[in-house]
């Protein structure tokens, strides 16, 4: 019987290996995209705010400009330029229905450099997002397309690298293609949390149990049963891969829960789509990391997470302990190169620990997999089935508002240490009259942790927008236009030493939503790619001579400001650096240094100062 577990449990975690595995014919498709050795800063999967990372960030030396080659023969379906985000990118489709994506790149190559350069000016944005045929651009398996960089969200040189099957759209694990990289490293585990399941996990804070590697694998130190009064339990792990050679904590491939030798259920991050991604906050305890805690990954689905990385065998996850019986856990926990770590440990239910059940209070709150309104007089809050992941307390605040551009009284619905799967919809009333100019300028503000505006819509007297978020919300009148900062000094700026100019425009409520620039009335294409400062560097657009330069800073109210300047450009030549001046040793202080120096080399220093005065 115990030789038929075992060999059940092997089949079991083996299929599931097997399942994650793309064909074959694939695993040694594609070539490393750099021409560097291939070692990793984060890999697939791994824990981020938000979301999971959705493929590899491979190393560049801290260094950019490094040739980026295509990684298998197709053909550029696709090059974006966003601010933060992947920032400058580039798609490959290929033959085998597979498609790549390599991201954070500077300089394209040649032609497609020219080619983008000249949409950006036809379309009069820097942003752009082009497709194309297969007839364009073709490439070669090692064609060179681009260089790395840092730019988009990027916080260091690197390149962020993707699979993605391109009839789904859905990014695959690239450790599974057989890349040229050793991991002969098992997963390293920190904690164990245990959850009481007859309460939402929002409703309570876990039980935290540090783990001990073994030559039998990981355990709770000094605690040979884990005693407790609850009959419903889950689990969550902390949990980090490292691959060989170094590197950074890199996420875990997969984990299988086990009860008494029987799998229940596993998670497995072989291929996301982005707009499941999100749902890594049903994934992990949000409020734990909300709060300041580690990224703890549950082995159980909450009752309103759909995401497909779990695979359910004997359940969801949660454990009844209906007995007093000793009871056997085991959590496989695996890196994509099939290395394993194994937690054992025994739990039992004990009667004598069951706390007394708490009186459930009246109060509302929001259920998953049902729609959910809030609604007072002048506020409602809707929130779709999909909305929640686990039961969610509901707090409502009002307060009457006396600011000047205050439209309506704020109000508040928890905070954003409950996650939202999606949009919520706010709708307000106004607690005033609206003066008619003020009518285009109203947002809706949410606040809790950082703040988030929306431009409103006016239905039927409600002012409606869409978050992501818990808050407090308002409805205002921004009246402020942005703020643009100085371009020089002067009636015709000299700007020939200048190799560059910079403009960082400014808002209120911290939103520019757009930013245009003319040269002589011809539009002027400003970088924008880390949000924040706009860039232009000289080049053939901006020849010698006087030019006039207006810039223009809109806000998502509308409000708009206009700085205009004149500016000279000639040939420049830096003036010679200045000669250092050296100071004129005195005979006193001469003295003294002979003085201070007992040994006679000391005599030789005064050598070089006599030989500089002449």
């Amino acid at each position: 019987m115990q030789l038929r577990l075992v060999l059940l449990t092997w089949l079991c975690s083996f299929s599931l290996y097997m399942m994650a595995q793309p064909p074959a014919n694939q695993k040694n498709y594609f070539r490393n995209p750099l021409g560097i050795p291939m070692q990793l800063s984060a890999n697939f999967g791994e824990l981020r705010p938000n979301h999971w990372h959705m493929g590899l960030d491979i190393r560049t030396e801290a260094r950019e400009n490094l040739p980026v080659y295509a990684a298998a023969e197709g053909y550029v379906a696709k090059i974006g330029i966003r601010a933060q985000s992947f920032g400058r990118f580039i798609i490959i489709r290929h033959p085998n229905g597979l498609s790549t994506l390599y991201a954070h790149l500077n300089d394209f190559n040649s032609e497609l450099e020219a080619y983008v350069t000249a949409q950006q000016y036809k379309q009069e944005s820097w942003a752009v997002e082009l497709d194309f045929t297969p007839d364009q651009f073709p490439v070669s398996k090692g064609s060179f397309i681009a260089y790395s960089g840092n730019t988009g969200g990027s916080k260091g040189p690197h390149l962020h690298f993707e699979i993605i099957d391109t009839e789904s759209d859905k990014r695959l694990n690239p450790l599974l293609f057989n890349f040229p990289m050793n991991d002969d490293i098992p997963p390293v585990l920190l904690r164990l949390a245990v959850y009481d399941r007859s309460k939402a996990t929002y409703a309570q804070t876990p039980l935290f149990y540090l783990l001990k590697n073994t030559d039998s694998g990981y355990i709770i130190p000094k605690l040979p049963v884990l005693k407790t009064g609850l009959t419903q339990v889950s689990f969550a792990i902390q949990a980090h891969d490292r691959m060989s050679g170094g590197g950074s904590d890199n996420g875990i491939f997969s984990a299988k829960l086990y009860f008494d030798d029987q799998p229940q259920l596993s998670f497995v991050l072989d291929s996301i789509d982005y707009d499941e991604t999100a749902d890594i906050n049903s994934h992990i305890d949000y409020r734990y990391d909300y709060n300041g805690g580690a990224y703890f990954q549950h082995l159980s689905q909450l009752p309103g997470d759909h995401c497909p990385i779990y695979k359910h065998i004997s359940g969801d996850g949660v454990i009844n302990l209906p007995d007093t019986n000793q009871h056997l856990i085991s959590i496989d926990v695996k890196d994509a190169a099939g290395n394993t770590s194994q937690i054992n440990f025994t739990i039992q239910h004990d009667d004598s620990l069951a706390l007394i059940p708490t009186p459930q209070s009246g109060a509302m709150k929001f259920a998953p997999n049902r729609v959910n309104i809030v609604e007072k007089e002048d506020f409602k809050l809707e929130l779709t089935p999909r909305s929640i992941y686990d039961t969610v307390p509901v707090l409502y605040y009002r307060n009457s508002s006396t600011n000047y551009n205050a439209v309506s009284a704020t109000h508040q619905v928890n905070d954003a240490s409950y996650p939202v799967h999606g949009d919520l919809r706010v709708s307000i009333k106004a607690t005033k009259p609206v003066p008619a100019e003020w009518k285009d300028k109203l947002i809706m503000l949410r606040s809790s942790k950082g703040n988030t505006m929306r431009k409103v819509q006016l239905k039927d007297g409600w002012f409606t927008a869409s978050f992501g978020d818990f808050g407090t919300f308002q409805v205002l009148a921004d009246l402020t236009a942005p703020q643009i900062n100085e371009l020089g000094k002067g009636d015709t700026i000299n700007l020939s030493s200048a190799s560059r100019i910079v403009f960082t425009p400014a808002d209120n409520f911290g939103i520019v939503k757009n930013f245009r620039v003319e040269l002589d009335s011809q539009w002027l294409r400003f970088t924008n790619d880390k949000s924040r400062n706009w860039i232009y560097k000289f080049d053939e657009r901006c020849p010698y001579g006087v030019h006039q330069l207006t810039a223009i800073a809109t806000d998502m109210a509308g409000n708009s400001a206009t700085k205009t300047w004149w500016f000279r450009r000639s040939e420049y030549t830096p003036p010679p650096p200045k000669k250092k001046s050296v100071k004129k040793t005195t005979n006193k202080s001469a003295g003294a240094k002979k003085t201070a120096t007992k040994k006679p080399k000391a005599t030789a220093v005064k050598k070089p100062a006599v030989k500089k005065k002449k």
